[in-house]
């Protein structure tokens, strides 16, 4: 447990963290998106911030110095560095064409549509929207956020189930879990971290990760781990409002979110380590900035400023980074980004784009290259070239996909229709068709906009919206991945056991696609003719540099204060619950494993050998515990598991192992009821100290013979 010390030490560190990364995120905000003003400046300052934490990481981690102090450092030095040297704006990172001309501030309120101003006076003279912002948000605004309220407090209760019992997802316990715990112990974030050899998944992406590891840093435990996905689903609750926010139809495109985000597909989301919530996140956040920049240009521009280019393209780097099923929407938007810009500035555009969306996930897929020569390992063909790959099978479960399902009408109406039914709710119909809708009608802008794929169409409309048709195409690309992802519906031949798990790859396409649903064009007009499109514009502008600085230095101070007391006096009761239940009677998988994991609460700075896909529980409470699953490392980053005794026993010496968990996953009739390697272990050298079906337990007293083999 943490003591009242260690607490406040940590809860000490995060704060340091969280305002150097603050520092860095307002100023390079300021400097990139300086027009960008309320909630759409606070998205693009997040994303820059957790830019900060990511990047800082790999760095260090390259080195194998992803360390407390280390990590602390490097964050302070560039968070000052950002905020003492930067300018407030930049001229070179307004439009492309030309330098950005000192304009009065834009606020989207003051637009009809993006790209047109409105010139309308009210009676004191001042912008519609803007008259009288005391006098309380409008009752649509009300409704949204009471709706998002009971979205938040429903996913929080997952939270609170895993607060009382640790994490027990499956992915979180196979791969998400042991990849955090292994870059807090290492400080590697560069090497290849070998888990059961299944789907090759030590070359996954790996951003959701570093920010656990980070939490663990802070704590040396991971009681951050079950609260992160909580602030995630905030995030995308408020990367909904953002992209509504230009086209005055923020709380519907709220409403919408929310009830996308609620879908029981992503409920294994609460309190585990599961990165889909995070992948979605900064792909709304992407398609929000992209949609206010455009919103926020300046009369007789044509174009996005190269700084709203950079955070856009970094943005949807971190989604790509995050998880496989964002690289294909990824690659949509940045290439429609330099399909939108104005011709012979394409080139610019896409060095601005690309290397932002490369800065935000590339690091993971470079890793993946210098190891296997390959940066995605999965694909070993590239039309007729062949391309360096692990020479094994991927395991675990048979991968097909929906795409090659769609055409055999058993399995859709005896897997797909179920499982559509349980993963999204009873209307599920009624939610494809509103997001489906909400993709399709964005791109009525398509033809308004001459959108210019052919590269050929240089005269446009100024106030013709291309961003809108571009974060339609992101949505459909999407669900294509989907699709076509190879797990999306795994399982036996016409027995996709994983298609309703895999409608979390679909998830992203439905919630971008209802929030987009209030913006598209025939929408928002009949909201406006019924009156329920909102004027409200938050009346603070954080670019005002007319309040004084010692006001505005008070309100962040005085909010860093409040927090820091209330993680006091609510975290520590609630770190200290979390920790005396994390995994002290465990129900969630097969009874030897369970007891297995309760054995290991109390083990510390061991290194243990498994046989088990779940590991994460084995770390033990302090994350000591040096967990490894025991196999063979193969040419191309291949790994695969020892198939005879003589082989496994060598690996078992070479690791100087001092326990053995030797488990089957799961317990299956008719084979016997405890794997190989367990009577592989069994010997004078190695003392039984848990047996289990189907788990053995083994402590390590000598070197195993390898010739001794039964």
């Amino acid at each position: 447990m943490l003591d009242l010390g260690r607490y406040l030490l940590g809860v000490a560190y995060l704060v340091a963290l969280a305002g150097f990364v603050t520092l860095w995120g307002v100023q390079v905000r300021r400097w990139l998106l300086p027009r960008l003003s309320g909630a759409p400046a606070l998205l693009g300052t997040a994303v820059l911030a957790l830019s900060l934490l990511l990047w800082t990481a790999e760095i260090l981690g390259s080195f194998e110095l992803f360390g407390a102090a280390w990590y602390l450092a490097a964050v302070a030095l560039a968070g000052v560095a950002a905020w003492r040297l930067l300018p407030r704006v930049a001229p070179g990172w307004g439009d492309l064409r030309r330098p950005q001309a000192a304009e009065p501030k834009v606020y989207p309120g003051e637009r009809l549509e993006p790209g047109r101003r409105s010139s309308a006076k009210g009676k004191d003279g001042t912008p519609p929207g803007r008259q009288d912002p005391r006098a309380g948000a409008p009752v649509p605004t009300l409704i949204a956020l009471a709706i998002a309220a009971a979205a938040t407090i429903h996913f929080a209760a997952g939270v609170r189930l895993r607060l009382s019992t640790g994490i027990t997802g499956f992915d979180s316990t196979w791969y998400h879990g042991p990849f955090a715990a292994r870059f807090f112990q290492s400080g590697d974030t560069w090497g290849l971290h070998f888990i059961a050899p299944q789907f090759l998944a030590w070359f996954y992406p790996a951003n959701s990760e570093v920010f656990h590891a980070a939490g663990m840093l802070a704590f040396g435990r991971d009681v951050l781990s079950p609260l992160l996905n909580l602030g995630w689903f905030v995030g995308c609750l408020f990367a909904c409002w953002c992209i509504g926010r230009p086209y005055r139809v923020a709380p519907w495109s709220l409403v919408l979110g929310a009830v996308a985000l609620s879908i029981p597909a992503l409920s294994d989301q609460a309190g585990e380590a599961r990165n889909d919530i995070v992948g979605i996140f900064f792909l709304l956040a992407a398609v929000a900035i992209a949609l206010n920049a455009w919103a926020a240009r300046e009369e007789g521009e044509r174009s996005l400023s190269a700084g709203a280019l950079v955070v856009t393209g970094l943005a949807a780097g971190l989604a790509a980074g995050t998880k496989l099923n964002f690289l294909l929407p990824c690659a949509v938007l940045v290439l429609g980004l330099v399909a939108i810009a104005p011709r012979g500035l394409r080139g610019r555009a896409l060095l601005a784009t690309g290397l932002a969306a490369l800065a935000g996930g590339g690091y993971w897929y470079l890793r993946n290259l210098v190891h296997a020569g390959n940066p995605l390992p999965w694909v070993h063909h590239l039309g007729p070239i062949s391309l360096p790959s692990p020479g094994q099978g991927l395991g675990g479960r048979e991968a097909h996909s929906v795409f090659g399902y769609l055409t055999d009408g058993s399995v859709l109406s005896d897997w797909f229709l179920p499982g559509l039914h349980s993963g999204l709710w009873l209307a599920w119909p009624l939610l494809c068709i509103a997001a489906l809708a909400g993709l399709v009608l964005s791109l009525q802008g398509l033809r308004s906009a001459s959108f210019p794929l052919s590269g050929t169409k240089e005269d446009r409309s100024d106030g013709a919206d291309l961003v809108l048709p571009l974060a339609g195409l992101v949505g459909l690309a999407t669900a294509l991945a989907w699709i076509v992802a190879p797990t999306s519906a795994s399982g036996p031949d016409g027995m996709p056991r994983g298609f309703e798990s895999g409608l979390r790859y679909l998830a992203p396409a439905l919630v971008l696609g209802l929030a987009l649903l209030p913006t598209a064009p025939l929408l928002r007009t009949r909201l406006a003719q019924v009156g329920l499109r909102s004027s409200l514009v938050p009346p603070d502008d954080p670019n005002d540099e007319r309040r004084p600085w010692l006001k505005r230095s008070a309100v962040w101070i005085g909010s860093a204060a409040a927090l820091m007391l209330l993680a006091i006096a609510i975290g520590y009761p609630v770190q200290r619950h979390y920790l005396q239940g994390r995994y002290a009677d465990p129900s969630f998988t097969t009874p030897g494993l369970n007891a297995a994991f309760a054995w290991s609460r109390d083990i510390s700075n061991a290194h243990i050998a498994t046989t088990s896909t779940r590991q994460y529980p084995l770390f033990g409470i302090d994350l000591s515990n040096r967990v490894q699953f025991i196999g063979q490392e193969r040419p191309s980053g291949g790994f695969e598991a020892p198939t005879t005794c003589r082989t496994w026993r060598e690996e078992l010496n070479k690791g100087e192992y001092d326990y053995v968990v030797a488990t089957r996953d799961r317990v299956e009739p008719g084979k016997p009821p405890y794997p190989p390697q367990a009577s592989w272990t069994e010997g004078p050298e190695a003392k039984i100290i848990l047996r289990k079906p189907p788990t053995v337990v083994f402590e390590l007293k000598d070197p195993l013979d390898p010739l001794g083999c039964p």
